[in-house]
């Protein structure tokens, strides 16, 4: 009897354990950003890009447009990619997406937003090796997400307005379509 009582109570004591680790969520941590750009180059966030000649529209839509540089070859910190393109929502400059291929490039690319955000810590939700990479960078305005997937080589970086992208998520049939 006494025998079963104590594998009662270690059940429940597991049972409480466990409970309590699973409602304390797993939270990816991003590196603080130092030196926050409010934007992207010499844009800020919220501008209208309709009117900006150096800019042309490859995507409309009713309330999301994407525009790329008109006579360059996009480039990000001096580095050439793949694309570079400006999102606007509801005609406010929101967001930029960054795509890039090969492992030099992730490399210089990685350094770059080092220097200029803030080293990374390694610190949870940084995955630094593995199939894909993820790195975070959060400022009071701004925040940088790069993701490396080092089985196909590509990179994909997006510098979002803290206060406007989540917007973009407005506008997303409930369908999905």
């Amino acid at each position: 009897m006494i025998g079963r009582q104590r594998n009662h109570a270690g059940r429940h004591l597991l049972l409480l354990g466990l409970l309590l680790c699973m409602s304390c969520p797993f939270l990816a941590h991003a590196v603080p950003m130092v030196n926050d750009p409010n934007g992207f180059q010499n844009l800020s966030w919220g501008v209208t890009l309709t009117t900006r000649p150096d800019l042309e529209v490859v995507r409309a839509g009713p309330h999301v447009n994407e525009y790329q540089l008109r006579d360059s070859q996009p480039l990000f910190a001096g580095i050439p990619v793949e694309s570079l393109r400006f999102l606007s929502v509801d005609e406010q400059f929101a967001r930029v997406t960054i795509r890039y291929q090969g492992d030099d490039r992730h490399k210089q690319i990685l350094t770059y937003l080092e220097q200029q955000f803030g080293s990374l810590e390694r610190v949870p939700g940084q995955m630094m090796r593995g199939l894909n990479q993820q790195y975070n960078w959060r400022g009071t305005d701004t925040e940088i997400n790069l993701t490396y997937h080092t089985n196909t080589g590509r990179g994909f970086i997006f510098i979002d307005s803290r206060t406007l992208a989540p917007r973009f998520n407005d506008h997303i049939a409930d369908s999905g379509e």
